[in-house]
C-alpha cells in the first residue's frame, strides 16, 4: 500500500524524535556512569593514591584474648551488617580465619606452617590494584576508584554474582534475604542494603571523606591494625613494610592485593 506523502513526514519526524530519545538516554547513562566512578574530595578528607591495610599478625596473636575483635564489632556496627545465624549466607565484611585457610598455597611450606598454625588472621577486601571483580560485572556496579579503593554501586547491583565468582578471596556476600530484618541496631550514618544485591568492605569511604581513619583501625586495641598510602614512601605502611616481611593473599594471581601481613 503506498505511503502518502503527509504519513512519510509523520514517520520521518518519530523517527528523528526517537533517535533524539535515545541519544539523550545514552548521554544520561553515560553521565551515571561518571558520577558513579567519580567523587569529589572535601577538603578535610584524607587523600591518597593507593590505601593499603598492613596487619600486625603477631599483636593479633598477643591480644586477641584480650581485645575480642573489636575490629570486627566496630566494622559490623558501623555498616549495618546483619547477624545471620547461616553461615552459608552470612554477610561479611571484615572477618577471622586461621592461616591454612587464608593462604592455602602455601601449605607445602612445613616452616611457614608451624610458625603461624593458629594464628588469627584478619581477612577483608584486598582492594586489589587488578581487581577481577570490576573486569567482570556488567553494570559497573563495582568499580576501582582512583584512590585504589574496589567500590560498591548497590543501586547498580543486578545480583548476577559474577564478581563474587571471579573474586580469588570470598570477599563478597550475597543477600539471600532482607538483611534488615537481622539488625538490632541500625546506624543513620550509613545505608542499610536490600535483597538481592552483593555487598563488601568499602575501606570506609565515607569516614575517608570527613577526615577519619577506618573504623576497624580506630577501634584495634592493639593497634594491628596500619592504614596508609602505599604510593606515599613516607606513610607509615610503606615504612613498617621496608622494615619487617610481610606476605599478602595469593599474591602469585596478579591481582596486586592492598593487604599485607607481618609475619616477624
Amino acid at each position: 500500500m503506498a505511503i502518502k506523502r503527509r504519513d512519510f513526514l509523520k514517520l520521518g519526524g518519530l523517527t528523528l524524535v526517537g533517535t533524539a530519545a535515545s541519544a539523550a538516554v545514552e548521554n544520561l547513562l553515560i553521565k551515571g556512569e561518571a558520577k558513579a566512578e567519580g567523587y569529589t574530595s572535601a577538603p578535610e578528607s584524607l587523600k591518597g593514591k593507593r590505601w593499603a591495610f598492613v596487619i600486625d599478625v603477631k599483636k593479633c596473636k598477643e591480644n586477641q584474648s584480650t581485645c575480642g575483635f573489636k575490629c570486627i564489632e566496630a566494622c559490623n556496627a558501623y555498616h549495618n551488617i546483619p547477624n545471620i545465624p547461616d553461615p552459608k549466607k552470612e554477610i561479611k565484611w571484615i572477618w577471622k580465619d586461621n592461616f591454612e585457610h587464608a593462604f592455602p598455597e602455601e601449605s607445602t611450606n612445613k616452616y611457614l606452617v608451624e610458625k603461624l598454625e593458629g594464628i588469627p588472621f584478619i581477612l577483608l577486601c584486598n582492594h586489589c590494584e587488578n581487581p577481577p571483580c570490576v573486569r567482570v560485572c556488567p553494570t559497573r556496579a563495582t568499580f576501582k576508584r582512583e584512590d585504589g579503593i574496589v567500590m560498591m554501586d548497590y543501586h547498580r547491583c543486578i545480583g548476577c554474582r559474577f564478581c563474587m565468582a571471579a573474586c580469588p578471596y570470598g570477599a563478597r556476600s550475597f543477600n539471600w534475604y532482607d538483611p534488615r530484618k537481622y539488625l538490632s541496631k541500625v546506624n543513620p550514618l550509613y545505608p542499610t542494603r536490600t535483597k538481592g544485591v552483593v555487598e563488601k568492605c568499602t575501606l570506609c569511604y565515607e569516614r575517608l571523606a570527613d577526615g577519619k581513619v577506618p573504623a576497624c583501625v580506630e577501634a584495634c586495641p592493639a593497634k594491628a591494625i596500619i592504614f596508609g598510602d602505599l604510593n606515599d614512601p613516607n606513610s607509615e605502611v610503606n615504612k613498617v613494610l621496608e622494615e619487617r616481611m610481610a606476605i599478602r593473599r595469593k599474591e602469585e594471581l596478579g591481582t596486586g592485593p592492598s593487604v599485607f601481613y607481618l609475619i616477624d
